[in-house]
């Protein structure tokens, strides 16, 4: 689901502002910005977000603004000087004597350390944090107000399908009687007329198209399905895979309800359901 939240803390002359924003997709997928002076703090921001949104992606950006005299970053003179040592004894080795830039040392390991000592921003985390959470619990206010307009949207889809359902389960006995009535039409077409109705050979057909065209259970599942809607509905915790899984599993019954009914109306409502199924279908993909 979508939504977008702004935190800020302010301590001991630090301030952090922290502003998130999440779009629809299928996975979860999260994007941490976060300045050089907070990068070792990145894993701990992912985690924090990762227990808040489980689908969809999520941007995180963070600002940070350090007392006045700081420095977000120094530069470790012995560890640079080192560095350019053994860069100009490779050089003259391979005979290629050059000055290693400025550019190329700052960018060895160890040579740009955080202005606080080195510390990667760790003792800024507990300020982060607030922000971050701040941040979170007002983007998740606002998914909160859109899944619940996706709850009721959802709700009403399944309501129609069940009704189709009802529809398909009242005419599925007229099935029989109708192949009954084509089955001795047919016989006396082909001038059959002396074959009674309760022969033997009669009554095999008609079993065997009763067993080949029984949707009973077909539609006992989708009632199942339904019953899970339900209890999805009422849970708290993240729903949206079990949702996408239940979507595909009335799919695939709706398709062996069309390939086994054998009649003109209860066809019409197959295509129903799988057009209502498929809008039932693209909105759960935003659902968490």
């Amino acid at each position: 689901m979508s939504g977008q939240g702004r935190g800020e803390c302010t301590r001991d002359g630090v301030r952090v502002v922290v502003e998130l924003r999440t779009v629809n997709r299928r996975q979860a997928e999260i994007v941490a910005q976060l300045p050089e002076t907070l990068g070792a703090l990145e894993p701990k921001v992912r985690d924090v977000v990762g227990a808040v949104v489980s689908r969809g992606r999520c941007e995180v950006r963070v600002q940070c603004e350090l007392p006045g005299g700081s420095t977000p970053a120094r530069i470790n003179h012995a560890v640079a000087l080192a560095y350019a040592t053994e860069l100009s004894r490779l050089s003259a080795t391979l005979g290629r004597p050059e000055v290693p830039s400025l550019d190329v040392l700052i960018r060895c390991p160890g040579v740009l350390e955080s202005g606080s000592g080195g510390t990667g921003g760790e003792e800024y985390w507990p300020i982060l944090e607030e922000a971050l959470r701040s941040g979170l619990a007002a983007m998740d206010g606002m998914r909160q107000r859109e899944g619940g307009a996706m709850a009721s949207d959802l709700a009403q889809r399944i309501q129609t399908i069940r009704e189709a359902v009802v529809r398909v389960r009242e005419r599925a006995p007229a099935v029989m009687a109708r192949y009954r009535e084509l089955l001795v039409q047919r016989l006396r077409a082909a001038g059959l007329d002396g074959i009674n109705v309760e022969d033997e050979r009669v009554l095999k057909e008609l079993v065997v198209f009763a067993d080949r065209s029984d949707i009973s259970e077909e539609l006992a599942r989708l009632e199942s399905h339904f019953v899970q809607f339900e209890d999805c509905r009422k849970s708290k915790e993240a729903v949206g895979r079990t949702l996408d899984f239940l979507a595909q599993e009335m799919h695939r019954e709706v398709n062996t309800v069309g390939s086994k009914a054998n009649d003109a109306v209860i066809s019409a409502e197959v295509v129903r359901l799988k057009t209502e199924l498929e809008r039932f279908r693209e909105q759960v993909q935003n659902v968490e």
